[in-house]
């Protein structure tokens, strides 16, 4: 979950290789480096803390160059130091490298290579490259990382640089995500587009045990075998300016009010009016195929996950199909009941998330049809799946996820439609119903948007309370869940998310004035009952705050504070619910002082097991 940049072209590489390692901070912050080379040799700085650590020293260093890598790192081996940060060179320091990934077998290989001589200068497992290079290496850079990575067992994006070539990249992955950029007599590398957006929005998406040799005015592409391989340039939709806070004093706040344009994306052309049926292009399956599935399992990790617990209520009760979850890290390691006759259901917001990867492929390992719900096009996950429908949420720069939660809840809703209308299973009134308040959810979350203030007035109120409880039923326990996650995330705040009928069970004894409650409350099937259990939050003292519709008066009896909210069917609810528990994430954040589109200890996607 690094970040990786690289340049060449006619400019000079050091003001380009800082601008793409801001872009790409949100995959890595406690070590960043760059090597360019210049005058005959090749100059690395690198530091642990974040990019402004690096940048503030290479502040006034005149480097030239127009040639070179970087990164920012998410340590997985090593501490973050100095010594562990990217870039790595071999004994020569002619040979310099940056990973994204996991390398598995480098202990073995390290001590191989220590064996014939080696020395090493840090604790990585990324070290070890440079040094396997090293030894490949005869006067062909491209050769000498396609005889290296042979050799590597895990997951790697790679680019390396040699002294001896000082016009060539070389770059590789398996597993990690990695995209060269194509300008006018320049090129790029980058785990992610947004990193050379300002410069060019031709991309071209590497592939799995691919090797890319570049300069400034070629890219060659080469399989493990050696053999040129034809890879086409993409053109990316995103512009510059959507990477971009866009006047918000946070990643995260741009991303919440994106939403209902994100929405809007996701729908065009699946559901062309409120009237229309759902038309899913993409989805990789028949009438027939459809019909013929016995059970879904859905496949995701973390705020993903809460969207598949939500999609689990609209597509048993629109669709009546058995839905089981699966954490996917979970998936491969409990020999799971999946045949041909079961819908692997894959959501990933940046498609490259390792554990999601690993179900996706045991899934199809045992006979199952992969569907794919992504918003990153050309990703391993869209690659990988004989179906991808893809969430229009553009780049999420914010670790915390926001926007990709609700299209991933769009998309399911869509998904149900459709299966319930082939399937029979739904009517065609509630279908029409249903068609009817999805289409106007993007203008309802516009309304909610306009005007919350009194949510920042609540967020302030309670950022300094010793924990939250969120609870909700239904289709709304997702919500619950994934409240409680945000506040988490980046209000470092102790939270739990509970089933509301499972208060008595446990969660109860936590309640007294020192605790906030959050009640999910919109209208639904167990209304009543979440009335309940927030009096039983009342008997014993505690603070409730009501998540309801803007009607409900009711609810007023009951809750201290009430965040209203537009209404509309319950299965759809949680994508506008997910709309306040955003918000009070993130002002209770704020008043506390944190650091929220990068918050501690996480980095925004998860590439490694």
């Amino acid at each position: 979950m690094c970040g990786i940049v690289g340049y060449t072209g006619g400019r000079e590489a050091c003001p380009v290789l800082l601008d793409g390692l801001k872009r790409l901070e949100y995959r890595g912050y406690d070590s960043a480096g760059i090597a360019v080379f210049n005058d005959g040799r090749v100059a690395v700085h690198k530091a642990a803390g974040k990019l402004s650590v690096l940048a503030s020293a290479l502040d006034g260093v005149q480097l030239g160059g127009s040639i070179g890598i970087g990164h920012t790192r998410w340590a997985t081996h090593g501490r973050p130091s100095d010594e562990n940060a990217h870039p790595h060179v071999d004994c020569s320091g002619e040979i310099v490298v940056v990973h994204n990934g996991i390398i598995e077998n480098y202990l073995s290989l390290k001590e191989d290579l220590v064996a014939r001589g080696h020395r090493f200068t840090s604790e990585t497992d990324t070290e070890v490259v440079a040094h396997l290079v090293e030894e490949a290496y005869d006067g062909d850079l491209a050769e000498a990382v396609r005889q290296a990575i042979l050799r590597l067992d895990g997951s790697f994006a790679l680019a390396v640089m040699c002294r001896h070539e000082p016009n060539l990249l070389v770059a590789a992955r398996r597993h990690s995500p990695l995209v060269v950029g194509v300008g006018s007599n320049e090129n790029f590398i980058a785990s992610d587009v947004p990193a050379f957006l300002a410069y060019t929005k031709r991309v071209h998406f590497i592939e799995d045990d691919t090797v890319a040799v570049i300069n400034r005015t070629s890219v060659e592409f080469r399989g493990l075998d050696g053999r040129p391989i034809v890879n086409n340039v993409h053109e990316v939709e995103w512009d510059a300016a959507m990477a971009e806070r866009g006047g918000y004093e946070h990643f995260m706040l741009k991303e919440i009010h994106e939403q209902p344009v994100a929405l809007r994306e996701t729908m065009r052309g699946r559901l062309s009016s409120e009237h229309a049926d759902v038309a899913l292009e993409g989805l990789g399956l028949s009438d027939e195929d459809i019909r013929s599935i016995d059970k879904i399992v859905i496949v995701a990790c973390g705020t993903a996950y809460h969207a598949a617990m939500a999609g689990k209520y609209m597509i048993e009760r629109l669709v009546r199909l058995p839905v089981e979850l699966d954490v996917a890290s979970e998936l491969r390691y409990r020999d799971p009941i999946i045949d041909d006759r079961t819908l692997a259901l894959v959501i990933s917001q940046s498609g490259e998330t390792a554990d999601t990867l690993a179900g996706l492929r045991e899934a199809r390992r045992r006979g199952a049809r992969v569907l794919a719900v992504c918003n990153v096009v050309g990703s391993s996950v869209a690659r990988e799946s004989g179906g991808v429908l893809y969430t229009y949420a553009g780049p999420e720069i914010a670790v915390a996820s926001t926007k990709a939660y609700t299209t991933q809840l769009m998309v399911l809703a869509l998904i149900a439609l459709h299966f319930g209308r082939v399937r029979g299973a739904l009517t065609p009134d509630r279908d029409a119903d249903l068609r009817r308040m999805l289409w106007t959810i993007p203008e309802q979350a516009d309304l909610f948007l306009a005007d919350y203030g009194d949510l920042i007035d609540c967020a302030e109120r309670y950022h300094n309370i010793g924990g939250f409880l969120y609870m909700g039923r239904g289709p709304n326990l997702a919500s619950a869940l994934e409240g409680a996650l945000k506040i988490k995330e980046i209000a470092y705040i102790h939270a739990e998310g509970y089933a509301a009928g499972e208060m008595k069970h446990g969660p109860i004894a936590m309640i007294d004035p020192t605790m906030a409650t959050v009640a999910v409350s919109t209208k639904g099937r167990t209304y009543e009952k979440v009335l309940s259990n927030i009096l039983e939050v009342k008997a014993r003292m505690g603070e409730v705050i009501a998540v309801a519709g803007r009607h409900d008066e009711e609810i007023a009896k009951y809750a201290d504070h009430i965040i209203r909210v537009p209404e509309t069917d319950e299965l759809l609810s949680p994508i506008l619910n997910a709309l306040p528990l955003q918000l009070l994430a993130y002002h209770v954040a704020k008043f506390r002082g944190h650091e929220i589109d990068q918050p501690r200890n996480l980095a925004k996607s998860v590439t490694v097991e």
